[in-house]
């Protein structure tokens, strides 16, 4: 399909050697990732590379010819993060043309411990993760044994090379920089193209901000931890500070991996900021009683209502409860009480 201009309905031109492809993620509400093309003076290097699926690879390929050149002269993969429907075709991308893939070393670690542990391993660790968060024996069941549900991005690729955070990325002819920007996950990055808005908009240049800040979704915060690593981490803690730092940039124009680009960038970090304070101050009435974690998910609003979630999003609503509920203790403002199994949270009055 083609629109007026006769470009791929999946291909957008943003101008300054900047397009955009929509890859799908298949049975996902999001729709597509936004996969985007940056020339340089080396040949295209990609901004993610979208789900590991038949589809989305012929929609990549085809998106890529609409551009003007093909996946087998990418010169280069950037990944935001290591999600799959990020990071899902990165591996095919460098099979095909021999390009280099770089991520920021905290999410390649996660590559790293997602390629060496065996399947049994995570499902005894959710399993087990879950029984700690209070789900009832029911919800955990299919993790024990029998017929389990299937976990996708088993085995990403292994990036080539480091994304550093602060440093200018290695793209011949492009000023673009890394901005560490953790919480969605531990080593997600935003990159700063430091170069004048092509429509001239207010600001100071684009910002690829993948997950971290998108026009109308809130990313989802939850937790990515190493199953032989007992280290408390605050993720919603991490994101709030990313935010703001991002604001500080005041770029021109956001190029976000879901949904569609979008300008002012401070009036949305402050309207994610507000989002979370307010959904702190609302958990904070809920744990007037002693709640678990899975108790508070249940109790948490959603685009949905609990009953209609799906199995794998009720996991994932779990996790950002844990979140939330690690930033409140850490607040002060919430606290664990003593002795109970499974461990349930109240406010601190």
């Amino acid at each position: 399909m083609t629109d007026s201009r006769g470009e791929s309905a999946a291909v957008r031109d943003l101008g300054g050697g900047v397009r955009s492809l929509a890859v799908p993620i298949p049975d996902n509400p999001l729709g597509h990732t936004l996969v985007y093309v940056v020339d340089t003076d080396r040949g295209p290097v990609l901004v993610d590379t979208g789900w590991d699926d038949p589809g989305s690879w012929d929609v990549l390929v085809t998106g890529l010819a609409a551009c003007g050149t093909g996946v087998g002269e990418v010169h280069g993969v950037v990944i935001t993060h290591h999600h799959p429907d990020h990071h899902g075709l990165s591996g095919r991308v460098r099979e095909a043309s021999g390009a280099w893939i770089a991520m920021h070393a905290a999410d390649a670690a996660i590559v790293r411990r997602t390629r060496e542990t065996r399947p049994e391993r995570w499902f005894t660790y959710m399993a087990a993760k879950l029984t700690a968060a209070g789900a009832p024996e029911e919800h955990i069941a299919p993790l024990r044994g029998g017929r389990r549900r299937s976990l996708p991005g088993l085995s990403p690729a292994l990036p080539d090379r480091e994304i550093v955070p602060g440093e200018p990325l290695d793209l011949p002819g492009r000023r673009i920089r890394a901005i560490w920007t953790p919480g969605h996950t531990p080593g997600h990055v935003c990159l700063h193209l430091e170069e004048e808005h092509p429509g001239r908009l207010p600001g100071h240049g684009r910002l690829f901000s993948g997950d971290h800040l998108l026009p109308e979704i809130t990313p989802h915060i939850g937790l990515y931890e190493d199953p032989d690593d007992a280290t408390v981490t605050d993720p919603l803690g991490d994101y709030l500070d990313s935010l703001e730092r991002v604001g500080r940039l005041a770029p021109a124009e956001v190029l976000p991996a879901h949904q569609h680009a979008f300008a002012d960038a401070g009036g949305r970090v402050r309207e994610l900021l507000a989002h979370h304070e307010d959904r702190l101050t609302d958990l904070l009435t809920l744990l007037r009683e002693p709640l678990t974690p899975w108790e508070l998910a249940t109790r948490m609003e959603w685009n949905r209502p609990w009953e209609q979630i799906p199995y794998g999003s009720r996991n994932i609503a779990v996790s950002e409860a844990e979140a939330h509920l690690r930033r409140l203790v850490k607040l002060g403002r919430a606290e664990p009480v003593p002795n109970s199994e499974p461990v349930t949270y109240v406010a601190v009055r």
